[in-house]
C-alpha cells in the first residue's frame, strides 16, 4: 500500500478534525480533490469513515501523536 504525499498530509488534517473545506483552504485544492483523497484513504486503509482513516493511520505509524501540530 502506498500513501501519497498528499494524502498523508489529508490524513494529518482529517486527524486534527479538520472538516473538508478546511482542508481544502489549508491546501490549496478544491473540495472535491479533498473528497477524493479522503475516498482514497478510505480505500487503502480498509476503513468504513474518517475515524477508522485514523485509527489506521495510527496502527500503521502514518500518525503518531508527538506529530500532532496544535
Amino acid at each position: 500500500m502506498k500513501i501519497s504525499k498528499r494524502e498523508t498530509e489529508v490524513l494529518d488534517l482529517i486527524s486534527r478534525a479538520f472538516s473538508t473545506s478546511e482542508i481544502a483552504l489549508e491546501l490549496y485544492i478544491s473540495i472535491e480533490t479533498v473528497k477524493t483523497h479522503r475516498k482514497s484513504l478510505l480505500t487503502k486503509l480498509n476503513a468504513k469513515n474518517s475515524p477508522g482513516i485514523v485509527r489506521r493511520g495510527f496502527e500503521l505509524g502514518l500518525l503518531s501523536i508527538t506529530n500532532q501540530r496544535i
